[in-house]
């Protein structure tokens, strides 16, 4: 197949584009032209994925379950997927605040730009500032609540409502497998039925990826520019050290973490692992959404990488929800950025209270576009760091979610192939049929 009909160059082509595209509409001031003509093709396709996501996990993951023939098995791989997902959290969040005290890029912001980002997006602040109110409220244990839907119906109409679509799953499944096996296959198979148009429905979708990355890319540029191309250069002068250092903790988390994970606990080579995982990086860095990118996710990691559907199914739609190595990272840095940049000195019992209420955040936080930086303002809070002070990074939050996204994928990814492995559930001819 020549180069240019591969998905994953398709995608990279309309990502290009698309950011060349956004810096000629935004210094010619197309910005409305691009919000009403461009804009909606990266709607739809973000539409499309969303729609999708629900019954995509839906069904694998009641099959998966389902097809397991003793609860042993669901609970060790249940364990090892949790452990797993909680440790290279806890790592991420230890890189983020090594990298953001040794480098302090707080200090690094002059006066006069603090004061006037303040200024620039002090209604956003009230927004989310609200929003985390409402979020404070919630008792400790009220995560373990909203997990267990009182209404599944209810529960599948939005897509942050996921964990509870997964809990019902793995409860239909359990049940299905103490039922008699003339009584639930005929459930099995209309489930498995649903699963294979759903995957089909991928497939249809992955063909307007191009076309999709290539208008969400425009719109985000054209959005942060204002069709003043300036504002980006004056953003990035104010808060690109910032933004480097968030950068190089995701880059180093996926190096050191990812990369050392599957070389030793997986037979698969690296370079083949993370050149199945290109277009599942591109749409998630487009999107900004784990669990729009889910669909995509599940397809790749079984078919490009060979992981099979019973741990697939159950892996990655758990971690769409609770692994966010990205996003904690990300708050690490920006809370200690946010306290260096207001001259507030935080001592090792704040950071580690950063560390303990990040890990609980990213769990907590829905798999959608920018609710990583309502989970911040809960952990600056906990600090004694003033809320107000997200206007310092909200300009270029919308960049390093795209890229705190990718992240997130790829160490879903990850963990469904190490768990897979460790089952003997890795057929490693896929790889190679790709390969060759």
């Amino acid at each position: 197949m020549p180069w240019y009909k591969r998905l994953h160059w398709q995608i990279i082509i309309g990502l290009i584009l698309g950011v060349i595209y956004g810096a000629i509409a935004a210094a010619s001031g197309w910005g409305t032209f691009t919000r009403n003509w461009i804009s909606p093709f990266g709607t739809i396709f973000l539409n499309l994925l969303k729609l999708i996501a629900v019954p995509l996990v839906l069904a694998s993951l009641i099959t998966g379950v389902a097809s397991l023939s003793d609860l042993k098995k669901l609970s060790r791989i249940g364990g090892k997927t949790i452990a797993i997902y909680i440790g290279t959290t806890l790592i991420a969040l230890i890189i983020g605040l090594i990298l953001v005290n040794t480098l302090q890029p707080g200090s690094t912001v002059p006066d006069e730009m603090r004061l006037q980002l303040q200024e620039t997006y002090e209604d956003e602040v009230a927004v989310r500032t609200e929003a985390a109110e409402t979020a404070k409220e919630r008792g400790p244990l009220q995560p373990i609540v909203d997990m267990v839907p009182d209404n599944i119906f209810m529960a599948t109409t939005a897509n942050r409502n996921m964990l509870k679509v997964v809990f019902f799953a793995i409860f239909a499944g359990i049940a299905l497998i103490m039922v008699p096996k003339e009584k639930a296959n005929p459930l099995i198979r209309f489930f498995e039925s649903v699963n294979e148009m759903v995957i089909k429905m991928v497939e249809l979708i992955m063909i307007m990826a191009p076309i999709g990355v290539f208008a969400l890319l425009a719109d985000v540029i054209t959005s942060i520019a204002k069709d003043d191309p300036s504002q980006i250069v004056t953003l990035l002068s104010a808060l690109g050290f910032y933004s480097i250092v968030v950068l190089l903790g995701l880059i180093l988390h996926m190096i050191l973490v990812y990369t050392s994970l599957v070389y030793f606990l997986t037979p698969i080579k690296i370079k083949d692992f993370f050149r199945a995982m290109i277009p599942v990086q591109l749409v998630a860095f487009s999107t900004s959404s784990s669990g729009a990118t889910l669909p995509i996710t599940m397809e790749v990691v079984e078919k490009e990488i060979g992981v099979s559907e019973e741990v697939s199914s159950f892996v990655l739609p758990l971690g769409a929800t609770i692994n966010m190595d990205g996003t904690a990272l990300y708050q690490a840095v920006a809370a200690v950025f946010i306290a260096q940049t207001l001259g507030m000195g935080l001592d090792l019992g704040a950071q580690l209270t950063i560390v303990f209420t990040a890990l609980l955040a990213s769990i907590g936080t829905a798999a959608v576009p920018g609710a990583g930086i309502v989970m911040l303002i809960i952990i600056l809070e906990s600090v004694g760091v003033p809320a107000a002070g997200i206007a310092l990074i909200l300009g270029v939050d919308r960049i390093l979610d795209m890229c705190r996204t990718v992240t997130n994928v790829t160490g879903d990814a990850t963990i469904a192939t190490i768990v897979a492995s460790s089952e003997n559930q890795l057929d490693l001819s896929v790889l190679a049929v790709k390969a060759a």
